[in-house]
């Protein structure tokens, strides 16, 4: 049903509505004003009998209806009464004591209803009563006045006659209303057609916006409503032009994005695989499938399927410092494939949070690490070689000038003949020279075994300053200590250590010829312990700190270079840092950086 009918259909129920309880009020007052126009009628009409007749009991005179010579009787009267009016079935005179009918018929009895009545009526004057004789219903009417006498006249009405009357009444009122309804309905359907008539132009544009059509707005000049019902929808059809367009453009850029990052994820050579929060497997990409042995139907729904047990305690510890908020750096471990084989790999985890920040999975991307591990360790073995010819170089260089010393001196001798005891100290000097320079090379070269434990740093540096208190004594150096109070635990091997602070004391003792103070200062800074080695010598020109550790680069006389070379591979070996600053006449100083134990890791021993 169209609104325009439900508004014309409501319209005209709201008016039958009106004309109905109008109708029931009116057929009320008809009927009280019937009833009491019908009772007024038969007290009119027994008033006028009553009349008649207390004439004739009293031998009327002349001119009056009952004269002598008048033919006219009780019963012509009643019959002339009846034929003026057409309702009235009998006409009865009671005598008041004995009830007997001297005039008129009593046809319609009813002696026990009449007589109460007839009781009422001569204290009141007048009483009306309904009865129903065989089932119809009849009006009896009692009127008593003094002038009748001894009697009660009394009236039968017919009531379907009077009912008629009302019917006929009822009838054209209902007819009346039926017009009236027919009326209403077309002249409201006709004005509300007048006044939603712009809703049709608001349906089709309605319409339009719904199949993505806006070019066309509505053209409606009314200042009703509907006039700005109209113009709001003219306005959410350019918006929703504007937004459909910005729509299009995002979904084209979101699709565009979306192939690019698919071809991305599946053209590349890193193993990518989503896992949720309970680490299950989501997705995976192709490099995946050919890297780890699994097919992406077979994987999805696995449990972390390629992390050996050994390192789950690894990737749970990983995934937390996720959730928690920080970024993890790539990491090398170990994954599993299908097949069991144990691969080394570089794992990178990243979060995925949904719109709200909230991490719903994990992106794992694997990089294969064989290839570069074995690139590595050619360029090791490269680099090694390389390293053995400069110090074949260095080696064969240094111990050159000794052995040219020692040649000439033996040539020397034998064509004297004679020893020179003198000549015999220089000989031995270049031979311990030509010993210490071996045996610097064979610590370098030979490869040895470390066991870390845990040490505190001060405890290590003390060691060392009580070792070499007696040697700075002697060329009139003072040490100048200052530690931290807070623990400096680190895992280390600690004669490397020893001798690393060995070598760093020695050269700044050798700096400073005259003498001097030697600062030394520890330093507790989160993660890392530093430890800054101060003297106060003539110091190292700029341009000579960049090759400082390179084999026999050196500026002592005596030295070998080999002694900071040394020192950087133990601080390598460590995890630590070592940073020369020095201006020349004013001093150097070397800064080491390492790491602070883990509290995870202080009740352990580590394998280097």
């Amino acid at each position: 049903m169209s609104i325009k009918m439900k508004f014309s259909v409501l319209i005209t129920l709201i008016v039958f509505t009106f004309f109905i309880i109008h109708h029931i009020l009116g057929e009320y007052s008809m009927m009280q004003g019937m009833r009491e126009q019908a009772r007024q009628t038969m007290q009119d009409t027994s008033m006028h009998i009553a009349q008649s007749f207390s004439a004739y009991e009293q031998k009327p005179g002349p001119g009056t209806l009952f004269q002598e010579g008048n033919p006219s009787t009780p019963e012509h009267i009643f019959e002339i009464v009846k034929t003026i009016n057409p309702n009235i079935n009998e006409i009865t005179v009671f005598e008041q004591d004995t009830l007997s009918v001297p005039y008129g018929s009593y046809t319609y009895v009813d002696a026990i209803g009449d007589q109460s009545i007839i009781t009422k009526a001569r204290k009141s004057g007048f009483e009306l009563r309904k009865m129903v004789i065989n089932g119809k219903p009849y009006y009896r009417s009692f009127y008593y006045t003094k002038p009748t006498g001894n009697y009660i006249i009394s009236v039968v009405y017919d009531g379907v006659g009077i009912k008629q009357i009302i019917n006929k009444k009822r009838g054209d009122t209902l007819m009346y209303t039926g017009i009236m309804m027919v009326l209403v309905f077309v002249i409201s359907y006709s004005l509300v057609g007048v006044m939603i008539r712009p809703l049709k132009d608001i349906l089709w544009k309605v319409n339009e916006v719904s199949s993505a059509r806006f070019q066309q707005p509505i053209r409606i000049k009314r200042k009703d409503e509907f006039g700005l019902l109209a113009l709001k929808v003219n306005a959410m059809s350019q918006n929703l032009s504007i937004y459909m367009n910005k729509l299009r453009k995002a979904f084209e850029e979101n699709r565009r994005m979306k192939e690019h990052l698919e071809s991305f994820i599946n053209h590349t050579s890193d193993a990518i695989h989503l896992i949720d929060l309970d680490g299950k497997v989501i997705q995976v990409n192709r490099a995946f499938e050919l890297l780890f042995g699994y097919e992406e139907e077979e994987a999805i729904g696995l449990v972390h399927p390629i992390l050996p047990i050994s390192h789950e305690a690894e990737l749970r510890q990983m995934l937390n410092q996720i959730l928690s908020g920080k970024v993890l750096p790539t990491q090398e471990t170990m994954r599993m494939t299908k097949l069991g084989e144990l691969i080394p790999v570089s794992v990178t985890i990243s979060p995925i949070r949904d719109s709200d920040g909230t991490i719903r999975a994990f992106a794992s991307i694997s990089r294969d690490m064989r290839s570069r591990n074995k690139m590595e360790e050619l360029l090791r073995r490269s680099e090694k070689l390389t390293t053995v010819g400069q110090l074949a170089a260095g080696v064969a260089h240094e111990i050159r000038n000794p052995l040219t010393t020692l040649r000439g001196f033996l040539q020397l001798q034998q064509e004297s003949k004679k020893l020179a005891l003198s000549h015999v100290a220089l000989m031995l000097s270049e031979l311990d020279r030509i010993n210490l320079i071996v045996g610097e090379f064979l610590i370098l070269a030979k490869p040895q075994a470390t066991r870390f434990v845990t040490k505190d740093l001060r405890d290590v540096l003390q060691d060392v300053i009580a070792l070499m208190n007696s040697e700075a004594l002697l060329h009139n150096i003072e040490f100048r200590v200052s530690l931290t109070e807070e623990g400096c635990l680190i895992s280390c091997e600690e004669n490397q250590l020893k001798q690393v602070f060995i070598n760093l004391i020695k050269n700044a003792i050798e700096a400073m010829p005259s003498g001097g103070r030697i600062h030394i200062h520890i330093t507790h800074k989160r993660e890392h312990i530093t430890i800054a080695i101060t003297d106060e010598g003539m110091g190292i020109p700029e341009e000579m700190i960049s090759k400082i550790g390179d084999p026999f680069f050196t500026g002592k006389e005596t030295g070998t270079g080999l002694g900071i070379m040394v020192t950087q591979r133990i601080i390598n070996s460590h995890r630590g840092t070592m940073e020369i600053k020095s201006q020349v006449n004013v001093g150097t100083t070397i800064n080491l950086m390492l790491p602070a134990l883990k509290e995870a890791r202080e009740n352990g021993i580590l394998e280097a």
